[in-house]
């Protein structure tokens, strides 16, 4: 067992190390409010301590047994004790065990099917799921369902790109219509230099929203933890 000071303090890497849990999963868990480490005065970091490494060893253990993280901030609150989410767990579990059982004897009968896929009838096995689901059985569904799309940021960068390549283009129009010479050249090409600078500003923004929507990815990746 590591001695309480080496568990003082720490950064986020250590934590890592130590715990077992990737940085993405931790700070997941920060923004889902079920760990709060204090931030250093002198450089604004978060540091970590021997409270902050327990509530991450438990959020990863009720990980592991599938616990929600609903259920685990419950327990954080004081509303369930340990004994009462894991009660409610177990009726999850148990629903689930017979979903899978069911899905299993579906899936058993389909290996005594000789045809191809292509000759296979879909449409009657998925009629008889859809009469099972309404006798309350609940079967996977592997379709990409959790991709949550962020349109507002996206939406907002493409139209200002498109606004400012219009006004680059009639820019240029403007000043072959007009003559170069009768504005200061200066000041054209200042104007005519901002207008790519624009763009690529709505390039780099939309490139780091696109990489803060593949971090999102760690609400997938926490279900492991």
């Amino acid at each position: 067992m590591k001695a309480e000071t080496e568990v003082r303090d720490m950064k986020i890497n250590e934590v890592e190390a130590l715990v077992g849990i990737t940085r993405k999963n931790i700070r997941f868990y920060e923004s889902e409010g079920l760990l709060s480490p204090r931030r250093n005065s002198e450089n604004g970091y978060r540091d970590y301590g021997e409270a902050e490494v327990q509530t991450l060893l438990q959020i990863k253990l009720l990980r592991k047994l599938g616990v929600s993280l609903e259920e685990i901030r419950k327990m954080q609150g004081g509303v369930h004790t340990v004994g009462d989410g894991m009660r409610r767990h177990l009726v999850t579990l148990e629903r689930d065990r017979e979903n899978l059982e069911q899905a299993i004897r579906l899936c058993a009968g389909l290996t005594e099917r000789q045809e191809r896929l292509h000759d296979l009838d879909a449409g009657s096995i998925l009629k008889e799921m859809e009469a099972m689901e309404q006798s309350g059985a609940t079967f996977q569904n592997k379709q990409k369902r959790d991709v949550r799309i962020r349109y507002v940021a996206p939406v907002t960068i493409t139209v200002l790109m498109v606004l400012a390549m219009g006004a680059l283009m009639g820019l240029m129009l403007w000043v072959i219509a007009s003559g170069v010479e009768e504005l200061p050249g200066i000041l054209v090409l200042a104007v005519i230099a901002l207008v790519p600078l624009v763009l690529i500003a709505g390039v780099v923004l939309a490139l780091v929203q696109r990489i803060r929507e593949i971090g999102k990815g760690e609400i997938d990746d926490a279900k492991y933890y």
